[in-house]
């Protein structure tokens, strides 16, 4: 990170009293000098029939006021690349001007990025601190891409500006998912030599831990091969290489067009890790009976359904599409820090 100065704006509510130019003259001059910075020349503009402009040009930036009469506000903005931090002003303004109440707002001015999460609302502003923005860039398939450094959470695979892994972290996603299916089978019969089908998940994550669990065959369903390329070449935690693993067999293109070339009972596992949304939901559902036919007897079909309490619709829009093609359903979950929340993952059992 690159820091090159401080940054505070201070807006004064309920201002019934009117001051002249001089008195913000006396005032920048007061701050100037309590922030040991330098005034260079101050400019203003005044406006008919009330309300005034005034800029103090430092030698380290500026600061300003503008009012609002008939508002009854005066904002006011301090910008320093000095060695004193221009919160001194805070004191002085509070006591030089009568208010009812001040909004106050500190701002670090540097090379750091703030990356609005997709979930923020108007009431909580949630974002990601951005040490560097990696790669940017729309895939052949229409998918925006980008793999920025966070602070805490290390590179992070974000897709039409939705994280999707963050490499810290991504293990409890994917560690969750296989294990909610293993955990599952293993309670019906035990497979020696298991299979799986894998339907999205362009990170990785849900690959290397099927090999990890002892997996001999895995086919990979993936739509946007850039997005493998770039988790492969960024996210080394999360991908380990997998595609040169032997029993990784990665098909290009759409995954439920590709697995109609599947004979049937195929596989003891089946993951689908598309995106969390309505339309993914819904094309599933009309592939789901294409899905059942590949999945063995008693094998597992499990899907990450997203977050039940940011998005509860879904979650049971999910429940509901297995439950009527599998007869069953059991929901796993865990916290995932970069996400902010705790995210689930639904399983049923082809009996």
């Amino acid at each position: 990170m690159q820091k090159v100065g401080d940054h505070i704006t201070l807006d004064f509510i309920g201002v019934s009293k009117e001051y002249t130019s001089l008195f913000y003259e006396e005032v920048m001059n007061k701050i100037a000098k309590a922030a040991k910075v330098g005034i260079i020349n101050i400019a203003k503009y005044e406006f008919s029939p009330k309300g005034l402009t005034i800029i103090a040009l430092l030698k380290e930036s500026h600061i300003s006021f503008h009012t609002f009469p008939e508002d009854q506000i005066i904002s006011f903005d301090f910008f320093t690349c000095g060695q004193i931090h221009p919160d001194v002003a805070v004191d002085i303004l509070k006591n030089e001007i009568e208010h009812t109440s001040v909004v106050y707002k500190k701002i670090s001015r540097d090379s750091v990025h703030h990356y609005p999460d997709i979930y923020s609302s108007e009431g909580i502003q949630i974002t990601y601190i951005v040490e560097e923005v990696i790669k940017r860039f729309t895939s052949k398939q229409g998918q925006f891409i980008e793999i920025l450094k966070l602070k805490e959470y290390g590179n992070a695979l974000f897709i039409d500006n939705e994280i999707q892994v963050a490499e810290n972290d991504e293990e409890l996603y994917s560690s969750t998912f296989v294990n909610s299916s293993l955990k599952l089978a293993n309670s019906f019969y035990y497979a020696k030599d298991k299979s799986a089908a894998i339907i999205g998940g362009g990170d990785g994550g849900v690959v290397r831990e099927c090999i990890k669990n002892g997996f001999n065959y895995v086919d990979w369903f993936e739509l946007d091969q850039e997005v493998v390329e770039v988790c492969e070449t960024y996210l080394p935690k999360v991908f380990k290489n997998i595609n040169k693993n032997k029993n990784v067999n990665c098909i290009w293109g759409d995954a439920f067009e590709n697995i109609t070339s599947s004979e049937n009972e195929k596989y003891d596992h089946i993951f689908i890790d598309l995106n969390d949304d309505q339309y993914c939901i819904s094309l599933a559902e009309k592939n789901m009976n294409e899905i059942k036919r590949i999945v063995k007897k008693n094998g597992v079909v499990t899907a990450q359904v997203g977050c039940k309490n940011l998005k509860p619709n879904q979650v049971e829009s999910w429940i509901n599409v297995l439950n009527n093609h599998f007869g069953n359903t059991t929901m796993s979950e865990i916290y995932i820090p970069s996400y902010d929340c705790s995210w689930n993952f639904v399983s049923s059992v082809n009996k």
